[in-house]
């Protein structure tokens, strides 16, 4: 797949790296407006409830367009369907931070959209073009890869906004894009890159492993799980800390960003792990580190750090190995392009009513005891669900 000015790097590596950088455009871009709400207010004076939808509206995206996304790699072919998700992304950047209320919205869905294709096409590229023994290791760079770009982003845009306004600050990830684009076309060549051709729908060596109906079910219910309690701890421990052990507001958010920065270190241990232990065992392990983030908050608030760190480490590895298991269980690539679809639309639209619904819960009961409940509840989700259907994954040696 290298192009000529790529060609003497091993194809491998130059696609690991495509991979690294494009997924660095899949979650930062989003999570850039969270800090600077407060100035995007000020000028276009938008409600409470629109300035909660700029975040919600591409984890929305990601579910409702997910099969239309599936439907777009299949028919265009991976390569076409990563330039897709780099252009729109860096158009949705552009647009969103150009103009007022209405191109923020449109800005938005688009970026949503184009996010949406990204996050299909990329494990199907993996599991394509990666040996099975390899494809562990991609994938988790990749999704260690999502949650650099979230942290790197949220660090990074307070400071500069205040040195050159919000909009100039949401414009500057389109660095990353023009960068991804420069880089995939050059390692694809130009002509793959830009034109579109169906999948043949072949299988990728050794992956004979059937999944059926109930195994795509479990692993959306796991998924699910996994997602709702993502966003919902995500969401609300800034405010958790606050009421409960009396942070400010910056030093809320800064304790919650370890719940972000430590994914990195379960997206690229999940793999590592399933060399040497069943994938029965490195999903209870990770239930098993779930389960402190609900629990711990309720019992001992004051050990939050501790809690973080072991929900963090979680919530990296569990989205890693529902993707492992959805390339190493779907029969071909037609079928892991579905499964992935199902699971991710379905999964990412738990994950979109986790923070309203936390929030309402919290507001009813004037405690946060029945929110961290819920929240509980959708961990035990994810540690039955994925552990009874990542059973018949083999480990990735």
């Amino acid at each position: 797949m290298s192009g000529r000015v790529l060609s003497r790097i091993p194809k491998s590596w130059v696609l690991l790296a495509c991979i690294g950088l494009l997924a660095l455009n899949l979650r930062g871009p989003f999570v850039a407006v969270a800090p600077l709400v407060d100035l995007m207010q000020a000028e276009l004076h938008f409600s409470p409830v629109m300035l909660g939808l700029l975040t919600s509206i591409p984890v929305l995206c990601f579910s409702l367009a997910a099969p239309l996304a599936s439907l777009a790699a299949r028919k265009f072919g991976a390569e076409f369907a990563v330039t897709l998700t780099i252009l729109g992304v860096l158009a949705g950047v552009l647009v969103r931070s150009a103009g007022g209320p209405v191109l923020v919205v449109a800005g938005t869905v688009v970026l949503g959209v184009a996010i949406t294709v990204g996050n299909i096409a990329v494990p199907l590229i993996i599991r394509r073009d990666f040996a099975p023994r390899r494809q562990g290791t991609a994938m988790g760079i990749y999704t260690a890869a999502l949650n650099i770009g979230s942290f790197l982003t949220s660090v990074i845009m307070a400071p500069l906004a205040a040195a050159t306004g919000w909009r100039v600050a949401l414009a500057s990830v389109a660095v990353l894009a023009v960068a991804a684009v420069v880089v995939w076309v050059l390692a694809v060549g130009p002509r793959t890159a830009f034109l579109a051709e169906a999948e043949d729908g072949g299988d990728a060596p050794l992956a004979r492993v059937g999944g059926s109906g109930w195994i795509t079910f479990g692993l959306t219910a796991g998924f699910g799980g996994q997602a709702f309690s993502y966003y919902g701890v995500t969401a609300w421990l800034p405010s958790y800390l606050h009421d409960e052990l009396g942070m400010s507001a910056a030093e809320a958010g800064a304790a919650s960003s370890i719940f972000q920065i430590l994914a990195i270190v379960g997206g690229l241990g999940v793999p590592f792990a399933a060399k040497y232990m069943s994938t029965t065992a490195v999903a209870v392990t990770l239930g098993a580190l779930w389960l402190p983030v609900p629990v711990g908050l309720l019992l001992a608030p004051q050990l939050w750090w501790l809690w973080s760190t072991s929900g963090g480490i979680a919530q990296g590895g569990g989205i890693t190995l529902i993707f492992i298991a959805i390339i190493k269980l779907a029969r071909d690539q037609a079928s892991a392009g579905r499964m992935s679809a199902t699971v991710q639309g379905l999964g990412y639209c738990l994950g979109a009513v986790a923070p309203p619904l936390v929030g309402f819960v919290h507001d009813s009961a004037e405690s946060w005891t029945p929110a961290l409940l819920v929240i509980l509840v959708s961990v035990l989700t994810f540690f039955v669900s994925t552990t009874l259907s990542v059973r018949k994954v083999p480990k990735g040696r």
